[in-house]
């Protein structure tokens, strides 16, 4: 039985053969860390803006795509193609330069789909009708993923977010309305968050009909802030039993037909710190999809409880 719905069955089902991300990188910025907003950034946001693995801002799109595809479709024999912005906040950046990358992308070879990270007060009304433009004329999909991360507005402050989950809401209501895909990231471990708010983060993810959604554990990675907490017991950080009891809590009440696409976050060995579980994280999710199967549990068992009546977004 497969408990959740997987991203790759939804990639399959969308385009009919096999599709891999290839992670790409632009000069973008954040507003969290260039003192917009603030200049230490959240506080699990390492250093190089969560892009562990990704080349240089500098080298060329198509530099990059080749390179990354060569790679995935020789190991994977993948055939269609996503260009994924991870890296800080995509559309953070002279809107210019931002809409010259963009449709650079969607002219790479076998892409079928753009999906751009950033955060919701970094997406103006003038990316979505361009996006929205886009879309139109090259046939390719697009796809923002934002940072939820916590239904808690009280937990957001602590992470240095800098923005509220109502923010997330809007913006993602926008993002629907323009005829764009959304994604929607949370992290089901926070020592902040009770049970009920991962429950509530369910329900934003369904009332906003997102496409797709990301759970991340919160790791450690060296040169945080979160680092510094953890080391001078300032917090302490949820088990691995929590997050797995948690994750399924998420998965139980968030909407079938929601894509996951993914269930626990890693970060590069020389870029980890001695605080965390120490585990691979294809371990630990292969201990939560065990645990699911001891407990009947799957995607959107309860999600009548959740329902789709927690929020009034409007139009």
């Amino acid at each position: 039985m497969n408990r959740y719905y997987r991203y790759s069955a939804y990639l399959k089902q969308k385009y009919a053969r096999k599709t891999y991300k290839i992670t790409l990188n632009i000069p973008s910025g954040c507003p969290n860390r260039d003192g917009t907003l603030s200049k230490d950034g959240c506080i699990f946001c390492a250093p190089d803006g969560s892009g562990h693995e990704n080349a240089a801002s500098g080298v060329a799109l198509q530099t990059q795509w080749k390179t990354a595809k060569a790679l995935i479709e020789e190991k994977y024999k993948a055939e269609a193609f996503i260009a994924y912005f991870q890296s800080f906040s995509n559309t953070y950046l002279p809107e210019e330069q931002f809409e010259n990358y963009m449709q650079t992308a969607a002219q790479l070879d076998s892409c079928v789909a753009l999906a751009i990270s950033t955060r919701p007060d970094c997406i103006a009304e003038s990316h979505l009708s361009f996006l929205s433009a886009l879309k139109k004329e090259t046939g390719v999909d697009i796809s923002i993923e934002l940072g939820l991360q916590s239904a808690n507005d009280d937990t957001l402050k602590v992470l240095n977010r800098c923005h509220t989950a109502a923010d997330v809401l809007d913006v993602g209501a926008r993002i629907k309305k323009a005829g764009l895909e959304l994604c929607l990231h949370m992290i089901t471990s926070l020592p902040w968050d009770s049970e009920r708010d991962v429950i509530h983060a369910a329900g934003i993810a369904n009332e906003l009909d997102c496409e797709s959604v990301k759970v991340h554990s919160l790791y450690v990675p060296k040169g945080t802030m979160l680092e510094e907490m953890v080391r001078t017991g300032k917090v302490t950080l949820l088990s691995q039993e929590d997050f797995i009891d948690r994750t399924i809590v998420f998965l139980e009440h968030l909407d079938a037909d929601i894509a996951v696409q993914r269930l626990v976050s890693r970060v590069t060995e020389e870029r980890d710190s001695p605080y965390g579980w120490h585990k691979s994280w294809w371990k630990v999710l292969e201990e939560l999809e065990a645990e699911m199967d001891k407990r009947d549990s799957f995607q959107g068992k309860n999600v009548n409880i959740c329902g789709k009546t927690w929020y009034n977004i409007g139009d």
